[in-house]
């Protein structure tokens, strides 16, 4: 309410849409119905979230980039591509339902105009060790490529070949943390590989022995 007074903007972010039976989470519709009469009467309280149209959606951000809205309460769909400059406050309910990278995705859609901008991560109790962990990171750290690392080592991988996005690649010796280097390095040696096929116009005996194992088992991923 101070930072309203002051002619700036706040996000309250929410990790589900609607309430759901099988979890006491707090859900953006509900809580936006709370905040627009009970809390924030006498301001502009607005909602947005994936399950409304685009052109809905498009023309409420519009509409809070604009400066017509204090209050924007969302969910994850504000978590890229959005630009208020006024916007300098988010609180963001339910902190422990998220990712360290989704919580500094959603921490860079505040202060990007000339104020400071002040997120506010509340998970709700109890705590476990893993959040209290990330969470910490999240406070102490703002630098997206620390940021990432930790991520990866906190919520793991996922599969390369599958759709799990977290948990252990279970490769039987490397580890993307601990050998990025080592991974990098296979990368440049893959790609002189690819500029000496280019160049040279046929492909170097290395590259054909390791082009016909992937055809029988699946070996190689893309080379980014």
């Amino acid at each position: 309410a101070e930072r309203i007074a002051q002619r700036e903007q706040a996000f309250v972010i929410y990790p589900l849409v609607t309430p759901t039976e099988n979890t006491s989470l707090a859900a953006a519709e509900r809580e936006y119905q709370e905040l627009k009469k009970e809390i924030f009467p006498t301001l502009s309280v607005d909602l947005v979230h994936g399950q409304m149209k685009s052109s809905i959606q498009e023309s409420r951000i519009k509409k809070f980039a604009a400066g017509k809205t204090d209050i924007l309460v969302a969910t994850t769909v504000v978590e890229v591509g959005v630009d208020i400059p006024g916007a300098t406050v988010m609180l963001i309910e339910h902190a422990e339902r998220f990712g360290l990278a989704q919580l500094h995705q959603l921490r860079g859609r505040i202060g990007r105009g000339s104020k400071p901008g002040y997120a506010v991560a509340i998970p709700a109790p109890p705590i476990s060790d893993h959040v209290r962990q990330r969470l910490n990171f999240f406070v102490k750290h703002s630098d997206g490529f620390e940021i990432a690392e930790a991520d990866l080592k906190l919520r793991g991988a996922g599969e390369v070949f599958g759709l799990r996005q977290h948990g252990d690649l279970n490769l039987r010796m490397a580890n993307l943390s601990r050998d990025r280097d080592l991974l990098e390095s296979a990368r440049e040696w893959l790609g002189s590989m690819l500029d000496e096929k280019t160049q040279s116009g046929r492909e170097p005996s290395t590259l054909a022995y390791y082009s016909r194992r992937s055809k029988k088992r699946q070996i190689f991923g893309a080379v980014a």
